[in-house]
This record gives C-alpha cells, structure tokens and sequence, in this order.
C-alpha cells in the first residue's frame, strides 16, 4: 500500500497563509498542517483549526525567525548559521523555548499528533534530543525525518548520501530511544518553492510503497504574504493550485495512493485500517 500524509508548513505564519492552508484541505488533498505558536496569525489559525477537525494539527516548532515565547522580547536567530553557533555556545535554551511553543498549542486546545521545525533545525543533534523529549514527554509520536528519496528527489549524489548516513547515524537511534515514529519515506526538501501542478502530478508516479510525508508550502499571496519575511511568496499560490488541482488528483488515484492524516497512520500501525 502506498499511504501518504501531505503536510503544509507554517500554518500561523500569515493570515493569507492560512486561508491557502485551508484551502488546500478543503478542495484538494492537503491532509496535515503544522502550527507555528510564534506566528503572527497565530489565534486565526487556531480558530481555523477549531472549524475544521478533518485537518491534522501538528507543531511547527521555530527557533529561527519570529519571538522568543520564553523571552518575547528577544528574537530568534535569523539564520540557521546564527542558530548553529548560538546553539553550540550555548546561547539558546532549546528545549525550554521549544517547550514553550509545544505548550502554547496545547493550552489553545489542539492535540498536536506530529512534529517538524522550521528550516529543518532539528538536523542539529542537540535540537534533535529536544524535540524527541518534548515529542516522548508531550506523548507527540510522529516526528518528521527531511530527508528526501530517490535520484529525482535530490539531485545531487553528495547530498542523498550525506541525508543517509545522518538518518542512520544521527535521526533514527535518537527517536527509537525516545520511542518516535517517522514515515518511511519523505519528499518536498529539495523541490521547496518549486512546487507547482506539473511537478506535483510528477511526484506521485514516485511515491514508494509504504508511508510517506511531502511537505508543501500553501498559500494565498496577498500584501500581507508580500511584506512578511520569507522567500517563499508567490510559490506558494502556484503550490496552493496544485494541491486543489483535478490533474494532480488523478495522479493520486492513477497511482493507487491513499491520501491520510497522523491520527489515521496511527491506527494502520495498529492493524485497524483507516
């Protein structure tokens, strides 16, 4: 069976952002989002959330960009080059901060079922260790493994073969210890931003057996998107077309893919089916 989770990235990012996410769930395939507690449109996407219990609340948790929930007056590196050198001075409390956020969500009442981080921070090994505890402690069992699949996926030979030896090495001993779940199989690092009709149709013919999570980046572009702080701005209202596209759901179903969420994975690992 193929089984695939599409998650959008930086639900609270912007108002617009929100409605693309909503969107996306609403008339296309989008199953999943992540939460961002230190998004700007914060409380609009909680409220979204509360209208819509078909769509997958997971953590999007930021040490990178944004306010500090533990210090709002301070910022949060603006780089991952800042954050790494931040964490490795130790000029960040990362699981503090990220406990914050993780407990922010949780009090706004979502049950988040997985994790991810902005930027992929968790590539780090000592926020690797945070966000596992967090996830073991908060009883969170889903943790996002970026690292793309496959020869078309990548690219680069350099890069596909340094993603394995860090998730041999680094990511999975760290979430067996802590008793976390990752999809066998990702897609969406290296095609961030480029993410349209044709190479989302294109994508499922190489979805694997298994389960796998492709991470997208919806959105409507409007002034609010236009002056927030990002380089994804009109990429995300092509990724918005493509997810609500009859094309790219025929793809999907010329595949033999089932579309599901965390909480239905949860129950397939269990035997009970969707």
């Amino acid at each position: 069976m193929k089984y695939l989770v599409i998650n959008a990235d930086d639900f609270g990012f912007t108002r617009d952002v929100n409605e693309g996410i909503v969107e996306a769930h609403r008339n296309g395939i989008l199953t999943a989002t992540t939460l961002m507690a230190n998004g700007a449109a914060f409380e609009d996407a909680v409220r979204l959330a509360r209208e819509i219990p078909t769509l997958d609340i997971g953590c999007h948790l930021a040490l990178i960009g944004g306010n500090s929930l533990v210090d709002p007056a301070r910022r949060l590196p603006s780089s991952t080059a800042q954050l790494t050198a931040q964490v490795y001075a130790g000029k960040i409390a990362i699981y503090d901060e990220l406990e914050a956020q993780v407990r922010k969500i949780v009090a706004a009442g979502v049950e988040p079922t997985h994790l991810d981080t902005h930027k992929h921070t968790h590539l780090l090994p000592p926020v690797l260790r945070a966000v596992c505890a967090i996830a073991e402690n908060f009883g969170i069992q889903w943790i996002r493994r970026p690292i793309d699949f496959g020869a078309a996926s990548t690219g680069e030979l350099k890069q596909r073969t340094l993603g394995r030896i860090m998730s041999r090495v680094q990511m999975s001993p760290t979430f067996e210890a802590h008793g976390i779940r990752h999809t066998d199989h990702f897609w969406g690092f290296a095609i961030t931003g480029k993410l349209n009709e044709a190479a989302l149709a294109a994508v499922m013919a190489h979805i694997p057996d298994g389960s796998t999570e492709l991470m997208t980046h919806p959105g409507k572009f409007t002034a609010e998107l236009a002056a927030s702080p990002t380089r994804l701005k009109a990429s995300r209202a092509a990724e918005l077309q493509a997810l609500v596209s009859p094309v790219v759901r025929n793809a999907v179903s010329m595949a033999g893919i089932q579309l599901v969420n965390y909480r239905q994975l949860n129950r397939i690992a269990l035997g009970e089916g969707r």
